[in-house]
């Protein structure tokens, strides 16, 4: 067996490079099942690709699910999205954590195990890769300062919600800015009173030729932010109250124009719970 699977050369790979826990990147991504398929695909994601597809991977030490039933897709906005056409696209979204300097290597091994899985017949195919990118962490903004869990803690941390915000800035010029203006103006204002805790800020990166064929290429890579905002509270507890209104106030700052304010709740491993409330 050591020969067959080069046993030897885990030991040398673990003595180099870095190794910390900061998420210095994330796989984020929002997927469709195609209609009548919903309990196959939450079947088999839950119960393999959750884990051959992303958890057994080098440098993916943190993973969580998210569903968006009916109910909680209606309250998406803005309705003409430049993400999800039409807005209520992506029932399921994913959510990694991928080791601060460890891209590389990571995208090395999951084009490589992709591929295997596909060729094994361990691919679902009557699914729709709504929003699907790496992404590099460019912030973090608490609630409560230094109080409570870090970025590296939310996928494991039991939070009961989370809204997706997609920001395009209005040119490749301008994303340092609204970054900044998210980060040190925005971000910290929201939070404040809000039942959201955490806010993690990420940039897109393109994905490799080699991807696999079924993945469209990123869309946004000089322009796009994503934000992550880890919810204390079910977000149909507290939208209007907090999560309304946000693609005005960015319009106001003259910086960018929001894409996609999408919420979700944290799915049950091992069950098919929501699946029932997906149309």
């Amino acid at each position: 067996m050591s020969d067959e699977t080069r046993s030897d050369t885990y030991a040398e790979l673990a003595a180099l490079g870095p190794y910390g826990v900061h998420p210095g990147h994330a796989l984020i991504t929002m997927v469709e099942p195609h209609p009548g398929h919903e309990y196959a695909y939450n079947r088999w994601y839950e119960d393999d690709h959750y884990y051959a597809g992303a958890m057994a991977m080098p440098w993916m030490f943190a993973g969580r699910r998210w569903v968006a039933t009916r109910e909680l897709r209606e309250l998406r906005y803005p309705e003409k999205s430049a993400v999800a056409q039409p807005v209520g696209a992506g029932c399921y979204l994913s959510t990694y954590w991928v080791t601060d300097g460890r891209y590389d290597d990571h995208m090395k091994w999951t084009v490589g195990i992709n591929k295997r899985l596909n060729r094994d017949g361990r691919v679902y195919q009557d699914r729709t890769h709504v929003f699907t990118s790496f992404q590099d962490h460019e912030a973090t903004v608490y609630r409560d300062g230094a109080a409570g869990p870090r970025d590296f803690h939310a996928l494991d941390h039991p939070y009961r919600g989370l809204v997706l915000q997609v920001i395009d800035a209005k040119g490749a010029e301008q994303r340092a800015e609204l970054l900044e203006w998210l980060r040190s103006r925005h971000l910290p204002k929201r939070l404040g009173g809000s039942p959201a805790a955490v806010v993690t800020v990420f940039r897109p990166t393109p994905l490799p030729g080699d991807r696999m064929t079924y993945v469209k290429q990123v869309e946004g890579v000089d322009t796009r932010l994503t934000l992550l905002w880890f919810l204390q509270e079910d977000p149909r507890d507290c939208w209007d109250a907090h999560f309304t209104g946000l693609d005005a106030m960015v319009e106001e700052s003259g910086l960018g124009r929001v894409e996609l304010v999408a919420p979700f709740i944290p799915t049950v491993p091992g069950t098919d719970l929501y699946v029932d409330q997906l149309r």
